[in-house]
Formats: structure tokens, sequence, C-alpha cells
């Protein structure tokens, strides 16, 4: 099973097409126009090549294509690069030989990228295929995607899937059609370089079955890559956040990438971040000996006993520094100095107190985490 590449190359070529004015590609315009953009005649006039050679082309014969053909009309189309490499990839697969084999086995996480991935203690980072399988995510990745792992717990889960089948995407991406339109142009572009990956074909399909949306936005032939840029997230305990992602190819596995997101210094995702709420109350373990000690000490100092004291402990402060509320104006400590969204997905989701183990103090005394 594999896509039908005839057909992916004529609506692409075709769609490209249609995208360049004559305006934009320079050429003098006169009289009326029955179609949208650039003739046959014109492309094949700036990418050097007859209008024969040309409209076999768009009919989806690629095969035996140099690349300097390509190339030429990559530049006639105005392609960006990942449209061009997105060309070349239909053109190899539309070729004599056989297309780049790819394996069907699970994904094998080499112990030194999981090590790495561990090591990200500052940051959400996750590890994920051509597929858009998360095969591994560190402890702040798991918080980060809180609402698709509270699903999903096991590994592997599927980012498209989530994107586009599961009710809580929507509320999760505030810029909910922007993601998703990026996700199907990112899913594109793997079906071209992996075209005889049947798993991968299947997910386009169940796709294009179940979301209507997914099925109008491949239709468009637009492309992407997830290498860096900007992610909005509307998280259910911290609030509206902005990030930065990067995407790092794992050396030796052209499948395998792993993805960071991180927040600007100084904005409130970046202080939000580095927050960590107050773990609870550590009470060491006294032995009876270790007990009578301290009565005695307390007898010859005249001190009360622990029922008649009041409490004060690191995590909540002594009663004159808590607010009228109760709630404890704390700097955390230096060893809980470090990006925390909770210790595992619960601390994330569900009832508001929730909410409340991931907002701590600011430096000047408000609350951080509805940002």
């Amino acid at each position: 099973m594999g896509l039908d590449n005839r057909g992916e190359v004529r609506a692409f070529l075709t769609s490209r097409r249609a995208k360049i004015s004559p305006g934009q590609a320079g050429i003098p315009t006169g009289g009326s126009r029955r179609v949208a953009g650039l003739r046959r005649g014109e492309v094949a006039a700036l990418a050097g090549v007859s209008v024969e050679y040309y409209t076999r082309l768009e009919r989806g014969n690629l095969a035996g294509a140099s690349d300097s053909v390509l190339d030429a009309l990559a530049r006639a189309l105005q392609l960006d690069d990942t449209e061009t490499t997105y060309l070349h990839n239909l053109a190899r697969a539309a070729g004599p030989g056989p297309a780049r084999a790819r394996r069907q086995s699970a994904a094998q996480i080499r112990p030194t990228v999981r090590r790495l991935l561990d090591s990200m203690t500052g940051i959400p980072a996750f590890l994920r295929t051509h597929r858009f399988d998360i095969l591994a995510a560190n402890a702040l990745g798991r918080a980060l995607y809180a609402p698709m792992f509270a699903a999903h717990p096991n590994l592997p889960v599927n980012t498209m899937r989530f994107t586009f089948l599961d009710p809580h995407a929507q509320a999760f991406y505030p810029e909910w059609a922007k993601t998703a339109r990026a996700a199907v142009g990112s899913l594109r572009t793997a079906a071209a370089a992996h075209p005889r990956d049947e798993q991968l074909m299947r997910l386009i399909g169940e796709l294009s079955m179940r979301s209507d949306a997914f099925r109008t936005w491949w239709a468009a032939q637009d492309v992407f890559v997830h290498r860096h840029g900007r992610k909005r997230f509307r998280h259910p305990a911290i609030g509206e956040l902005d990030l930065a992602y990067e995407g790092l190819e794992v050396p030796g596995d052209e499948t395998l990438t792993i993805v960071t997101y991180s927040a600007e210094p100084g904005t409130p995702p970046a202080t939000a971040w580095h927050c960590s709420p107050p773990g609870p109350r550590h009470t060491p373990t006294r032995t009876p000996a270790h007990r009578a000690r301290r009565e005695r000490g307390r007898r010859s100092a005249g001190e009360e006993t622990d029922a008649a004291q009041p409490r004060c402990d690191a995590n909540r402060g002594p009663p004159a520094a808590r607010g009228s509320a109760g709630i404890a104006r704390h700097r955390p400590s230096a060893e809980a100095e470090h990006l925390s969204l909770g210790r595992t997905v619960d601390d994330c989701v569900g009832a508001g107190r929730h909410v409340a183990q991931v907002m701590c103090p600011s430096r000047s005394g408000g609350h951080v985490g509805s940002v």
C-alpha cells in the first residue's frame, strides 16, 4: 500500500501553478485569462522545458526527471525549500527502483538517546517518529501534554490522532486550525519521504475517513516541516503558554526526532516554568530513644509539647507569614528551583487543587500560573 504517486504529483504541480500570478512570475498580462495562476506554457518557458514535457510531468509522470529539471520547476513555481524537497521525494518514489526501504518493526531507542532525553530536566522534551508516534517523553514532556497522556498513558501515543480525533485538542491548542493545518503539511512531507511505509499510509487513511478538517487540508497539497518555531498551548493547570520548539533529528536514524519546548527568559511562561509546587511536608522517622531524648530536652528548656505548640514548617511558613487566605508566601528551595509542572500527569489535570500545585509566588509576591 502506498500513495498514488501520479495523483499526488498531478495535484501538487497543479495547485502550485494556480498559486503563482503572472505578475509574481514577471510575465506581462493582457486580456482575460481563463485559468487561475500561470498557464502550462508559461511554467514550461520559465523552467526552460518544452510545453509537451511539462504537460507530461504535470500529468503525474516524474519518472526519469533529473534533479536539474526538478530544480528548474521549483524555481518557476517559486517553491520554498520544503516544497522543493517534497517534489524531489515524489520524483524519487516515481523512479524505476524501489523506494527507500522502511522497517516495519517497532523503532528501537538507543540507551544513549534515552539518557539524553531524561537528562533534559529543565524543559519538556519527547522523542517522536516520522509517523508522529511519541516513543518516549521526559517528566516535563508528559506534564506539558497532560491532556494527551491522560487519555493515552501508554506509549507510543500519536500526536496526529490527538490533534484531529481527540475532543480535548481544540481546547488545548488555542490556535487549533493553524496547528492542525501545519500538522497535515508535516504528515504530507513524511508521506513523500516514506511512500512505502504501510503504517503511515494507514494513519493517513484513518484520519481522512474520520476527520473532515484533515481531509480538506490534505487536499490543499500544502507541505510543512516541524524544524523550529513557536506554538501556543492552553494548559489545563497553568493556562496560556507561548513556547518555542526545536526539532532535533537523531543522528543515525532519520526517522527519529527529539522535540523540545522552552520559553523566552523573563516571560510569564518562563517564570512559571521555573517555579515548583510545594511538596508534601517531610516528617523524619524518629525512634523511641530519639523521642525520649527530645522530650527530656524540652522539659529542661521549659518548652511545650508538640500538641500545644503551633507548627511551622518550610512549606507552610509561620502563621504570621501567611496571607489572609492562609496561603504561604514562600520561595522555592534551591532543590525545588527547577521546572516542574507536577511529578505526575495527575498533578497537572483534574481538580482545582492541582492548579494550585503548579502555581508559585512570583518575585514580587504575586502568583504566576494563569499566564
